[in-house]
């Protein structure tokens, strides 16, 4: 006897609304990525048409900016908030596909100075935030939470950690905007820094991706820099973001034994849902790469695909971006936010110009 299994209808049509409600939000990333995009070139083609030498801003930064236009001063209805929201999907799908781009040999050569600086800058981060929170007398959690999305990967290591020590929707939200409104501002700082300081594009793109919280912000400001800098900052950011597992999971055993948190049964499982699994892809994709699977002119296509998951991530961080809310939300964790991130900046800065010569090109 044959068995037919028929999908449930009411299942069916709960996935379309699902697909139905990011369409408006994704349509918008593209028109407002592309508009970025169409400004860099004409800019470029104005400036060639009239032998006029004219600033190289690229589509990267115009997107951003197009996006916190809008964001503040028409704002963005409701309806596009879900698609809005993919911007995450679309960056963790862009830095999985920039895995073509690195060899094996590759990541390893940088993974190991990586590693070194990552081990390094997770202690001066979680010790700079710890040492201002209490110095500024801010709630313990909120101090917890900010000094691991600083040490991590910005809002994805505080809403991991919210839920692992416990700790109140508005601590979560005032470490939030604080890491969002820094992250706005590297994107303009980094680059002139590094010019400033003719630092090589690997230099520079380690700097990024140890000092950047944000993965979104730590790939808009190293493209911003050059293409090739973007790829070590992603490849340094990857890097860091693999600990957050061990990072969260350390912060929830310590309020286990502060009594602000209930204990964890299974630690290897806490682990493995914690874990961005986007980084496995990437070295898988790295892999395929190392074993010659593609061709050049295949690694060229996906190479520019992830470009334009890219251009939509850069959308999207102009977008969800409100200036006006962040200002709401108090001036003593932005003021702990900015005095530890420009000590981070500051001291991961000073040990990359350590390793400059030995180690970066």
């Amino acid at each position: 006897m044959t068995i037919t299994v028929v999908p449930d209808a009411p299942a069916r049509a709960s996935q379309a609304r699902r697909i139905a409600a990011v369409i408006p939000g994704i349509a918008l990333l593209a028109v407002v990525g592309y508009a970025g995009k169409l400004a860099e070139q004409s800019i470029a083609a104005y400036g060639r048409a009239h032998h006029v030498t004219l600033p190289n801003i690229e589509y990267v930064l115009w997107a951003i900016i197009f996006g916190l236009v809008v964001s503040n001063t028409t704002g963005v209805p409701k309806i596009f908030d879900a698609g809005i929201d993919t911007y995450e999907f679309w960056l963790k799908t862009g830095i999985v596909l920039l895995g073509a781009r690195f060899l094996l040999g590759d990541v390893a050569r940088l993974g190991g100075v990586s590693l070194a600086c990552v081990a390094l800058e997770l202690a001066v981060s979680i010790a700079v935030m710890t040492a201002l929170g209490r110095a500024f007398r801010l709630p313990p959690k909120l101090t917890s939470l900010l000094a691991i999305g600083a040490s991590i990967c910005g809002v994805s290591a505080i809403i991991a950690a919210k839920g692992a020590i416990e700790a109140d929707d508005e601590d979560a939200s005032y470490a939030i905007a604080a890491i969002l409104a820094l992250g706005a501002v590297s994107l303009f700082v980094f680059p002139i820094v590094g010019h400033a300081l003719a630092m090589s594009d690997h230099a520079y793109g380690l700097w990024v991706g140890l000092a950047v919280d944000n993965t979104a912000e730590a790939t808009a400001a190293g493209a911003l820099y050059s293409e090739a800098a973007g790829r070590f900052a992603v490849l340094a950011k990857t890097t860091r973001n693999a600990t957050i597992g061990f990072v969260v999971l350390g912060y929830a055993l310590y309020w286990v034994r502060q009594g602000g948190a209930s204990d964890i049964a299974h630690k290897t499982a806490f682990l493995w849902a914690k874990f961005p699994k986007f980084v496995l892809g990437f070295l898988a994709v790295s892999l395929l790469a190392t074993l010659g699977a593609f061709t050049r002119a295949q690694t060229a296509d996906i190479a520019n695909l992830s470009r334009w998951a890219f251009l939509f991530t850069f959308a999207g961080i102009g977008l969800r971006t409100d200036i006006r809310a962040m200002a709401r939300q108090g001036w003593r964790p932005l003021i702990v936010g900015i005095a530890g991130e420009c000590a981070i900046a500051v001291l991961t800065l000073a040990m990359i110009a350590g390793a400059a010569q030995r180690f970066l090109d």
